[in-house]
């Protein structure tokens, strides 16, 4: 009768040592989904972080900008010198606005895995971010001789034209930076939030501009 009994014993102890392991397995199994869970939920939620972030500095950026324009209209009232080059300005605006249109190609071209698209809108909006900048250095240049910067109209005038020209500079920096790590073959339709980062900050620079626009030149 013992030795009957040790067999059954010990393929009973094997079981129990199966099934222990068996729950382990899961409970391992179970931990790491927590875990990749967590992670995931991690990466969903620094997108919209960084979103949040990005606004609000927009929303910083536009007080800055409105006590400019404050201050133009509380110095000098309407007063608009004859001497403005109206021509370059419009010329100028319609660049800029071209250029927030390939930017927002350029951001739409990379979500959809077009690198050599997203690229060439990225290039082009260099480029006409290139010829703004020349356009407002001629402009300065010209405006200096008719009203310097020590007069009324001229401090708002150079305040507002260098504040939005330093903004334009550094919009080009950002996008010089997303070009070249897209030919390093960065960025994809499931990552490309620094493209997006960088295009939503181009927009509002080309929006600062449609309002400074016709403050200094129309109104």
């Amino acid at each position: 009768m013992t030795t009957e009994l040790v067999p059954d014993t010990i393929d009973d102890h094997d079981g129990a040592d199966e099934h222990d392991g068996a729950n382990g397995h899961d409970n391992g199994q179970d931990g790491h989904d927590d875990h990749h869970g967590e992670y995931h939920q991690d990466m969903s939620f620094q997108p919209r972080a960084n979103r949040i972030g990005l606004w609000l500095f927009i929303l910083s950026e536009c007080f800055l900008f409105g006590a400019f324009l404050s201050a133009r209209y509380f110095t000098t009232g309407t007063y608009q010198p004859e001497e403005l080059n109206q021509f370059l300005a419009l010329i100028l605006t319609m660049v800029l606005l071209l250029s927030s249109i390939s930017a927002y190609l350029a951001e739409v071209s990379i979500k959809y895995n077009y690198r050599r698209r997203f690229l060439f809108m990225a290039i082009a909006t260099i480029i006409m971010g290139l010829i703004f900048m020349g356009g407002v250095s001629i402009e300065l240049k010209e405006a200096s001789h008719f009203f310097p910067p020590d007069t009324p109209f001229g401090s708002s005038y150079f305040m507002l034209i260098g504040l939005h020209a330093f903004h334009v500079l550094t919009g080009l920096i950002g996008i010089v930076i997303i070009v070249f790590l897209g030919f390093k073959g960065h960025y994809g339709s499931t990552d490309y939030w620094a493209v997006e980062g960088v295009v939503k900050y181009w927009h509002f620079v080309d929006l600062a501009w449609v309002i400074i626009y016709p403050t200094l030149y129309l109104f």
